[in-house]
């Protein structure tokens, strides 16, 4: 039997060669993805001379990021605006040089290394949630500030102090311009007087200068530190022996301050959220905080002990995973995936907010919370590749066992110190930039537990 080609595949018609499609990414690109689903599993879109399928099987997902992931590389706008943003970290880089870099890093985010982090994750939760006035709060504030303090202290044994706030806008500055850009075929120069340049170019230097200051402190002294910036500068390539050069350092640390702290602190805020909205698995997640740790701080070894703490993380990532969309990938060759012969240089398009909700792999309350389908002794009838909160292949993200442990920990102070509840009874509407945020913020209402 022959093999269908891509011509064969669903596809909605679009006028003026696609353009307005990409008008609409910019405004909303979840729903532009989400109007692909009811044509099918396996659907293609043509925008300009860009041939797209949006995949949305996870056995097909798993089969073209997995099996076939030698074949795929990062779809290039991608990267190229990343790039300017964080220089040539892991996140961008491709073949050889991704190789190496990922080999090399993958030593120091093993699970046994980041639990040697939890003391510092735990100095910056403490520290920050003892300055939290109860009343309204800002969750989207709070969680950056604990985000940002535990990346600091991890990277650089030291807390961030008073940069917290103008950093964290700085970072939302940057995702927000990263997505507009991305749909544009080129960065226009920042020089240039349009909408939005200046605030990046304050944005900017601000996040290089505060790495900058960091970086040259550690370079002038002598004391070996066991942080995360001591660990990449004595990072040695297994087969070369070869270090990361000073630019390399330089560009991991940006990719690990900005985006290791927006995640968790996105995921987090979701959670927060949830917890709000559902008091009884609340109460259910705080006895189970109380009944292991007494009031005393949670470690590492506690992280694993907090079974329904870990489900409802875990089930906050699949309702608003941080990052939602964007998965995209550029085939190098000519691959048949499900049947279908896509040729060479097609765009390959996976989202997990779609694939996280969608009632055949999640047929109880899809678009419901309920982390007790995360328990251990949960069925295990979850299709692999329905959920991919940090990814899926090769380029699974670095740092999931870090962020685990972050939220896990970060959460259990949260619920040892304070009861969450909603303010007004709508839910926050998602809005995407890099990562899912709530649009507008989010505040709740914090009351001290006695």
């Amino acid at each position: 039997m022959t093999a269908l080609t891509l011509d064969d595949l669903p596809a909605h018609r679009h006028r003026w060669w696609g353009l307005p499609v990409l008008a609409a990414m910019r405004r909303d690109y979840l729903a532009v993805i989400a109007a692909q689903r009811p044509l099918g599993d396996f659907v293609a879109q043509r925008v300009l001379g860009e041939r797209a399928v949006d995949v949305f099987d996870p056995e097909l997902v798993r089969e073209v990021m997995v099996e076939h992931a030698d074949a795929l590389v990062r779809w290039e706008r991608g990267p190229e605006v990343f790039a300017e943003l964080m220089g040539q970290s892991v996140l961008v880089t491709e073949g050889a040089t991704w190789q190496r870099q990922r080999r090399m890093l993958m030593q120091a985010f093993t699970p046994r290394r980041v639990a040697g982090y939890a003391a510092l994750m735990t100095e910056a939760a403490v520290a920050g949630l003892a300055g939290v006035a109860a009343g309204e709060v800002a969750m989207d504030r709070l969680f950056s500030h604990l985000t940002m303090d535990v990346i600091s202290r991890t990277l650089f044994s030291r807390p961030i102090g008073a940069d917290t706030a103008a950093a964290a806008e700085a970072v939302q500055v940057l995702s927000e311009t990263a997505l507009a850009e991305m749909f544009w075929p080129v960065t226009l120069p920042d020089w240039l007087p349009l909408p939005g340049k200046a605030a990046k170019r304050r944005a900017n230097r601000l996040m290089h200068g505060l790495l900058r200051g960091h970086i040259a402190a550690r370079r002038g002294s002598a004391e070996p530190r066991a942080d995360l910036l001591g660990m990449l500068m004595g990072l040695r390539d297994e087969a070369t022996g070869e270090a990361l050069s000073p630019q390399e350092v330089y560009d991991q640390c940006m990719v690990s301050f900005q985006a290791g702290h927006e995640t968790s602190a996105t995921a987090l805020l979701w959670w927060s959220w949830l917890m709000a909205a559902h008091p009884e698995a609340q109460a259910r997640a705080r006895a189970e905080v109380d009944a292991l740790l007494a009031g005393r701080v949670p470690s590492a070894d506690d992280a694993g002990a907090l079974p329904f703490l870990g489900a409802t993380l875990k089930e906050a990532m699949r309702l608003y995973p941080p990052v939602a969309a964007m998965l995209t990938r550029r085939l190098t060759r000519e691959v048949t995936l499900g049947g279908v012969r896509l040729p060479a240089r097609a765009l390959v398009r996976v989202t997990p907010w779609l694939l996280h909700r969608d009632p055949r792999w999640w047929p109880r309350e899809p678009d419901g919370f309920r982390p007790e389908r995360f328990l251990p002794e949960a069925p295990d009838d979850i299709p692999r590749g329905a959920y991919i909160p940090f990814g899926l292949g090769p380029r699974v993200c670095l740092g999931q066992h870090f962020a685990m442990l972050e939220m896990t920990l970060i959460a259990a102070l949260v619920l040892q110190r304070f009861e969450l509840s909603p303010v007004g009874p709508a839910a926050p509407r998602p809005r995407m930039a890099v990562t899912l945020r709530p649009e507008g913020g989010l505040t709740l209402k914090l009351a001290p537990r006695r």
